[in-house]
């Protein structure tokens, strides 16, 4: 099958599927004659992993080890599980400072008054100075 077909049937676009090749995630399709990418099922199969594991949050490089996991018939689960878990933490971490800056600005928001005025805590607190680090980690 072409590109198209390729990208229809595996849900990742065409241009993911080109930048999944650049960056060597997947090998590089065969190509016809016509100089067309051809794709088979086996190559389809990938790319909706790579879907999956993109829709569960792991990053571009533990994509490529989820991958190289998955063809590796003597793997250990628990290496598989490491990674999950691992992501998992990291997706929990946002999750939290997500919620803190969500309550942060509901906060903020209830304090402002909404009307003509131009007084508003939301611009008061964005403007606030805070210690500004040098390049080296030190405060200017």
């Amino acid at each position: 099958m072409k590109i198209g077909e390729a990208a229809a049937a595996s849900g990742i676009s065409q241009r993911m599927i080109r930048h999944y090749e650049k960056i060597g995630l997947v090998p590089a399709a065969a190509r016809r004659d016509s100089g067309y990418r051809e794709y088979d099922a086996r190559d389809v199969h990938a790319l909706r992993f790579i879907g999956r594991a993109r829709d569960a949050g792991f990053p571009i490089e533990e994509i490529r080890q989820l991958l190289a996991l998955w063809n590796d018939r003597d793997r250990s689960s628990a290496d598989v599980k490491k990674l999950a878990l691992a992501r998992a933490a990291e997706l929990r971490r946002k999750a939290l400072e997500l919620d803190d800056m969500r309550r942060s600005l509901e906060h903020l928001a209830a304090r402002c008054h909404g009307d003509d005025r131009p007084e508003c805590p939301i611009l008061g607190d964005l403007a606030e100075l805070a210690p500004v680090k040098n390049g080296k980690g030190s405060l200017a």
